[in-house]
């Protein structure tokens, strides 16, 4: 072997490697054996220095294990007396009192810091392995000859005995035999007299398992309570951590149900919430979870396919929190378990003052009752619920019997639903597995239940749903919660009521409402089957819409009203909807047929512009006269116009759609000042007794144009006033086409007032220049008559 290195007083010796090292200038008394050579080196756990020879776990060697140094290199040093040194000797350890010779220490790196002396200056020591028990003794440096014995923090030298009665401590170390030790056993207690008798059980403390399933909450004493409404309520308070249960209803209004956990952590806005489906949010912000677990404010936050688990530790309480969406276990250690509050601590406390006003909403608390359902059999739920009193639930020892109740109670009110008798099994098991790490082989098949797993794990529904694997296959399904699904039920409908607009409709179904009676909503349509409904993934509502031009809907028309329609069928079914859902599906809107008011327009400039509402109908009237055809040169108020100068009048519609409304001119007459009537436009066509009135367009769109020659009353020389009645009609009523009327229209011959239907003045038109000056004033006051729907 190689020789050893020779450290000299004063120098230092750097290492990389196994090595032996020659300290003779500073030789180590160690129980009464001089060393003369440290035996260094480095193994994948620790940097190990020994006395005697090179380590080997086991072996007789003494050694020093401390926490290997970032790279494999240390330094011995050798240094002559340090005072400073030995004065920290002597405090620490007063059994010592002779005088430091000489120094050795061995310097690392550790976290990028060299650090002097492996004892200490941030290097830790694993292990100490002293393989003789009592003999001459010294210290890391030659410190004398002094024999001792280190026993629990005190040098004890050879010869030297301990004899206590009050603590029935006898300590005897001998130099021959070593350390020998007399005390009470683990299970003995000292009665103050050198005597030890066996010590009496400990008070048990109260169960760490608090459980929730269901509407039934276990606290830490066994007892249990049934939850029947739906708020929110603390299950555990302690300082810095508060652990809130939320519960909602179910298949039945007087049920409550476990849905959702929020642990609240110090600060009130700091809250982690556990949610159906597996979600996990952060102050509403939703955690992604890649298998590994995570840390935030101080909790430990994991997930699998069984479920979620929180671990959060304060000064004085562990708890541990898992959820699986359809039961909440909570594992508590700690002093502080027998004081901690909320329904855990003592579940028969007064609900109202453990329900935090900030996870409630308001009215929550009110009690519904449902009639019982005489299908469940509660003698047949009693016997299932019995079998945690079998093998192999007997190997436990929890108490069964408030689980036992719990579940009788439950399922005889609720019926053996959604998992639920599986789940007080699953339950208990757990909890016997965490107060005794008990392993609960065969139960599940002994109970016919599936092995465990998170229910509808990342299946989120609506706020007014809940996720249940009842479907064909087992596979999840979100149904109505009671109280939402009730106004629907009690009016035999799928959905709300057709919801008309001005010329639209929409009609909303239930998404739960159906995935419960087996419909598909993307397998339903309109009359055209290209018309789907749309799912709100927010609100679960499936609605579908139309207008009266669009999706295959039928218009129909009375006396009084126009009515549009539309059914909801399934695809590639020849029926509709309503016959394999007995659900009626005919969604209709009824608009009021038109009615006529007279609207007077005065005319500054080109453009008359009216608003009009009728019913549900909100829109723009607009008149305006043109000197050209293509409507661009409108005729403002100092135009000069000549007689037989042809204007162009538009009547226009604004804010309608003009794919579904047009608007049919009826008729346009002009007045002098109430005395006297000259009819333009009769029944939609222009008067056939005057050739130079031509309509443009009519009953096509959302406006009308007609055209004629300038004229005046030849016994008149007031304003002129144009009087039109207009109707809006949808496009496939037969009475939107304007027709002409067969009767001779120059027979009426008798003078109206302006308000009455028109006819015919018995006074001729003039046209000629020498009316110039009467056209400018006929311009200036125009009137018009529309029909409103």
């Amino acid at each position: 072997p190689p020789a050893p290195l020779f450290v000299p007083a004063g120098a230092q010796q750097t290492f990389s490697s196994s090595s032996q090292l020659d300290i003779s200038a500073c030789p180590i008394t160690f129980y009464g054996k001089t060393y003369r050579q440290f035996y260094v080196n480095f193994t994948s756990e620790s940097f190990v220095v020994c006395l005697g020879g090179f380590y080997s776990p086991g072996g007789p060697q003494d050694c020093l294990l401390v926490t290997p140094p970032d790279s494999q290199r240390a330094s011995l040093e050798v240094k002559k007396r340090i005072p400073l040194m030995e004065m920290i000797l002597h405090r620490n350890l007063p059994s010592i009192q002779s005088r430091m010779d000489c120094f050795a220490g061995f310097s690392l790196q550790h976290g990028g810091q060299s650090v002097s002396d492996a004892q200490g200056g941030g290097a830790s020591c694993d292990m100490i392995e002293i393989n003789k028990v009592c003999g001459p003794s010294g210290t890391a440096g030659s410190a004398g000859n002094d024999s001792s014995l280190l026993l629990t923090g005190v040098i004890y030298s050879p010869g030297s005995q301990v004899n206590s009665p009050e603590t029935c401590l006898f300590l005897n170390c001998s130099e021959d035999l070593g350390l020998q030790v007399s005390a009470c056993g683990p299970l003995e207690r000292c009665q103050g007299n050198g005597s030890c008798i066996e010590a009496p059980p400990q008070t048990p403390m109260p169960r760490r398992t608090c459980t929730v399933v269901g509407p039934a909450v276990l606290d830490v004493h066994g007892q249990m309570r049934l939850v029947e409404d739906r708020c929110s309520y603390a299950l555990l308070s302690a300082p810095d951590l508060q652990i809130v249960a939320t519960f909602q209803e179910r298949r039945r209004k007087d049920v409550g149900f476990l849905d959702g956990v929020i642990l609240q952590l110090g600060r009130s806005d700091v809250h982690v919430s556990l949610d159906p489906g597996g979600r996990i949010r952060l102050n509403n912000l939703t955690m992604v979870l890649n298998g590994s677990a995570q840390r935030v404010y101080g909790v430990e936050v994991s997930k699998d396919r069984t479920g979620v688990t929180v671990q959060v530790s304060r000064s004085n309480l562990t708890a541990s929190v898992f959820f699986n969406g359809d039961s909440v276990q909570l594992h508590l250690e700690g002093p502080a378990v027998p004081s901690l509050g909320g329904l855990c601590g003592n579940s028969s406390g007064i609900l109202g003052q453990l329900r935090p006003p900030e996870f409630s909403s308001t009215g929550c608390e009110t009690r519904y009752s449902d009639a019982v359902d005489a299908s469940i059999n509660c003698t047949l739920m009693a016997e299932r619920c019995n079998v945690l009193k079998g093998a192999p639930f007997s190997s436990c020892d929890t108490d069964p019997e408030p689980f036992i109740t719990a579940c009788r109670d439950v399922l005889c009110k609720y019926g053996d639903l959604d998992g639920l008798r599986c789940q007080f099994l699953e339950v208990y098991a757990r909890a016997c597995s965490l107060s005794s790490g008990a392993a609960l082989e065969g139960l599940r098949s002994r109970a016919e239940c599936s092995p465990p797993m998170g229910l509808c794990q990342d299946r989120t529904c609506g706020p007014n749903e809940f996720c249940s694997e009842t479907g064909p296959a087992g596979q999840p399904r979100c149904l109505c919660r009671a109280l939402f699904a009730s106004e629907y039920l009690e009016r035999n409908t799928l959905g709300g009521s057709t919801v008309c607009r001005q010329n639209s409709a929409s009609l909303s179904l239930v998404g739960c409402l159906l995935e419960d009676k087996g419909i598909d909503y993307t397998q339903l349509h309109l009359n055209d089957p290209a018309c789907k409904g749309q799912m709100n993934e927010q609100t679960r509502m499936v609605t579908f819409s139309f207008n009266s031009s669009s999706c295959g809907t039928e218009v129909l028309t009375n006396s009084s009203h126009v009515i549009f329609k539309n059914t909801i069928r399934g695809q590639n079914v020849s029926s509709d909807v309503t016959r394999y859902t007995q659900f009626h599906m005919d969604s209709s809107c009824a608009q009021t047929q038109p009615d006529v008011q007279t609207v007077a327009f005065s005319v500054r400039g080109s453009t008359v512009v009216q608003l009009a509402t009728s019913g549900s109908w909100n829109y723009t009237l607009t008149l305006e006269a043109f000197t050209d055809a293509g409507l661009s040169q409108a005729v403002q108020s100092s135009t000069e116009l000549q007689l037989n100068q042809r204007i162009w009048v538009e009547l226009r519609t604004h804010g309608l759609e003009e794919t579904t409304v047009v608007m049919v001119m009826d008729s346009c007459w002009a007045t002098d000042n109430g005395t006297s009537i000259y009819e333009l436009i009769h029944n939609g066509c222009a008067n056939p007794a005057d050739r130079t009135v031509q309509v443009e367009r009519n009953g096509q769109t959302a406006s009308s144009v007609f055209s004629f020659k300038m004229f005046s009353f030849s016994e008149s020389s007031g304003d002129v006033d144009l009087t039109c009645r207009l109707k809006l009609c949808f496009r496939r009523e037969e009475s939107c086409s304007p027709y002409s009327t067969s009767a001779n229209i120059s027979s009426f011959r008798t003078q109206r007032e302006p308000s009455s239907p028109p006819f015919y003045s018995p006074m001729r038109p003039l046209r000629g220049a020498q009316g110039h000056a009467s056209f400018r004033r006929r311009l200036i006051s125009m009137t018009t008559t529309i029909t409103k729907v």
